[in-house]
Parts: C-alpha cells; sequence; structure tokens
C-alpha cells in the first residue's frame, strides 16, 4: 500500500516512484514546472508499484501532475510567512499564498509534459517527461492526470507570480562550451540559464557562480541583463575562477 494509518489516526505516506533528473543539486533547478520544457527526466516506479495496468490510459494524457517531496528542504517547525526569492527576499509574504518548499508538509506540485509511457523488462514502466523543476531523485507520492478543462483557468488572478512572470535574462554560451552539452539536453540548460539561477538578492557582477547539470559544471557570471557563461568542466573538477 501507499499509505498506511497511523495508531494517531495521521496519514503516514510512503513513495510511490522516484524523478530522475538532471539537477544533482538545488542550486540552478527552475522555480516551476514548465518554465524550461526542454528539461527531460524519468519517473521510475518502486518496485511494488510496477504493475503495467496501474498506468493504463495514462499515456491519453499530455500532461501529468506531481505530488512529491521536497526531499532536502525539511525544516523542524514552519513559518506562517516566507521570502520568495523572485521578490528579491525582501518581501514577506505567507506561505500558503507561495510556492515555497519550507511548508507544514514538505510537498511539492508540478506539472509536467507527458512524453511516453515506456514498459521495461527491468524497471516496470517508466514515464518520460518534459518542463521538471525536481531535484535529481525526488521521491513522488502521487501521480494525476492533468486535465484542461478542468485544470485549466486562463483568466484566473496570478497573485505574485505575476510580477516577474516576464523576467529572463540574454543567455551568452560560447558555441564552443555549448556543442559539448548532449543536443537533446541544449534547449533545457539555455531555458535554466534564461531564467537567472541566481538567489535574487546577490547582484554582484563580479561574482562567479557555479552550477551542476548533468555531467557539467557550469560557471558564470551575470552583468545587467546578460547572463555568460564563463567555463565547462566535468563535475567536480570545474575551476573556479572566470
Amino acid at each position: 500500500m501507499g499509505e498506511q494509518q497511523s495508531k494517531s489516526g495521521e496519514l503516514i505516506l510512503r513513495p510511490i516512484a522516484k524523478i530522475f533528473t538532471d539537477f544533482p543539486t538545488k542550486f540552478g533547478i527552475p522555480r516551476q514546472s514548465g518554465l524550461a520544457e526542454g528539461l527531460e527526466a524519468e519517473v521510475v516506479f518502486e518496485p511494488e508499484f510496477r504493475n503495467p495496468a496501474a498506468v493504463r490510459g495514462l499515456e491519453e494524457y499530455s500532461y501529468i501532475w506531481l505530488i512529491w517531496e521536497f526531499s532536502q528542504s525539511v525544516r523542524q517547525g514552519w513559518s506562517a510567512t516566507v521570502r520568495p526569492p523572485r521578490l528579491g527576499g525582501n518581501e514577506r509574504v505567507g506561505v500558503f499564498a507561495t510556492r515555497s518548499p519550507y511548508r507544514p508538509n514538505p510537498l511539492g506540485l508540478s506539472s509536467v509534459r507527458l512524453e511516453s509511457v515506456c514498459h521495461t523488462k527491468d524497471r516496470g514502466p517508466v514515464l518520460k517527461v518534459r518542463g521538471v523543476d525536481m531535484l535529481n531523485g525526488t521521491p513522488v507520492y502521487d501521480i494525476k492526470p492533468y486535465s484542461p478543462s478542468i485544470d485549466s483557468h486562463p483568466a484566473a488572478a496570478g497573485g505574485l507570480a505575476e510580477r516577474t512572470r516576464d523576467y529572463g535574462l540574454q543567455v551568452d554560451f560560447p558555441p564552443e562550451l555549448l556543442s559539448l552539452v548532449e543536443e537533446k539536453k541544449r534547449e533545457g540548460l539555455l531555458a535554466v540559464l534564461a531564467q537567472d539561477p541566481r538567489p535574487s538578492y546577490q547582484q554582484d557582477p563580479e561574482r562567479v557562480y557555479g552550477m551542476e547539470f548533468a555531467e557539467w559544471e557550469i560557471r558564470f557570471r551575470v552583468l545587467g541583463n546578460r547572463l555568460i557563461v564563463c567555463s565547462m568542466e566535468p563535475r567536480r573538477t570545474a575551476e573556479k575562477k572566470c
């Protein structure tokens, strides 16, 4: 069973799957799903949930909801207000008015594009998805189909998320470095960099930032609205100079 009832009556959840992405660390992960549609990932079910019947009919949907855990953001206690990074880290808003990972229950919700459902011999059904915003190995607690007639509300008010909707950087990525990245991963990487991976309160133009993506460590600077890639090395061996 994916859930258990404790003696106190509380619901205890267990992961049904894990998602495998190109982000070994939190730095650089898109702030929301769908911001970088080129990012690919695989959802692999835990052994007891690898029954092909459980995903029968899922291929008829183009998007799915993933309910998952902020597994590296678990804290003792919680705060009623948080400082959203996109607002510069200075303005406090209610935690339930944000998608901050620091919540009473550290659960995330992502809408991702379902590319295919692959049936394998060793891993059972594997979901190929795009537009992810999760750390590699993140536990997934549930999967639900996305229904455009029910889940989409184009005229809805967007709150604070609308303030920074069109924010983006021009990315200068030397072609000789970009060519080293696997071709199918380039679109996603460029979209991640354009979203500005830095914390919003860090604006030092001289600072060199490092971001791990797939097998690479990418170092960059930001000057105004331009992100300049300085170097790229295999992970754990990248130089810190720019």
